[in-house]
């Protein structure tokens, strides 16, 4: 007799549970939707499918390091071939760097400093010359790692970088140089006539080329941490009287100690910062309005 606690199970005890299983539609499923995927999981599917069928094609570490050593030299020969080209005009590239001190005359006090300025005036002018090819090896090998989404941002970022950099030495040679060595050089008297090694003249105007070139890079630096959320517009309108003595001491320590290339260059970081709230003010509306949509998105 059995036990009326027992439950009656829908099978008998020759018969296993598997014989039940079955599709779906069988079992009383069959009204039951498929589950959708969470709409935050969206934006990234399309970059999880492409990484998944380029799983078969992807590189080892050996593979990147030798990819990245091939890079390296491509890079090496063309800054080696630029400097070599660069060598057959480093005299008219000489005069041209000496122009604005060319009435008082430039001298060398060394056998071989007047070698050793051509040889370095035509690496840096080389250099110059194929950095945009340099950046275009290192992005290709960076771009494989890259989803869509930072594509879109890194490719952009990369031409405003070299652009800034390239405005930042032109404003310098162009406009900043000529003022500060006329401004520098009118402290002299008649017992008191510059000598000018052309060693020391290449290497100012170098580190001051370097020190606008770096200082236009400001904007940019306001995007990343814009996007980033660490600083925001109110926080850069709140604090411009800290920005101004910061861009100040900056101008002091980048520059030569003199009054004209330091109001030269901090005039210039001045509206580089300005532009900056106006960047991040376009970044923050962007990232607010992407948010609202994504609000939208989900309520519905």
């Amino acid at each position: 007799m059995s036990d009326p606690r027992e439950p009656e199970l829908p099978f008998d005890g020759d018969m296993e549970p598997e014989d039940l299983t079955g599709p779906r539609d069988q079992v009383g499923f069959d009204d039951l939707k498929p589950a959708q995927s969470h709409p935050l999981h969206s934006e990234y599917e399309d970059e999880e499918k492409e990484e998944e069928e380029a799983g078969e094609d992807r590189m080892g570490l050996l593979d990147h390091l030798d990819e990245l050593r091939t890079v390296l030299i491509h890079s090496s020969y063309a800054a080696v071939a630029a400097t070599i080209l660069c060598w057959f005009w480093s005299a008219d590239l000489l005069d041209l760097l000496i122009k604005p001190i060319e009435s008082e005359g430039v001298y060398f006090t060394a056998p071989n400093e007047a070698f050793l300025t051509r040889l370095k005036l035509s690496a840096v002018v080389g250099m110059f010359v194929v950095a945009p090819f340099i950046f275009f090896k290192f992005y290709s090998f960076v771009m494989p790692g890259l989803y869509k989404q930072e594509r879109k941002v890194v490719t952009p970022l990369l031409l405003a970088t070299t652009l800034l950099f390239y405005l930042g030495i032109g404003f310098a040679f162009l406009v900043v140089i000529p003022q500060v060595v006329t401004f520098l050089l009118s402290f002299g008297t008649d017992n008191l006539s510059p000598l000018i090694g052309v060693g020391p003249y290449f290497g100012f105007v170098s580190r001051l080329c370097l020190a606008f070139g770096l200082v236009f890079e400001l904007p940019l630096l306001v995007l990343f941490l814009s996007l980033l959320g660490i600083v925001n517009p109110k926080m850069l309108l709140r604090t411009w009287r800290y920005a101004l003595i910061a861009i100040a001491a900056l101008s002091a320590v980048l520059t030569p100690p003199d009054v004209i290339s330091q109001v030269m260059m901090a005039g210039p970081v001045m509206l580089l910062y300005i532009g900056s709230v106006l960047v991040s003010i376009a970044v923050t509306r962007k990232r607010r309005q992407d948010a609202e949509a994504k609000t939208d998105s989900e309520d519905k």
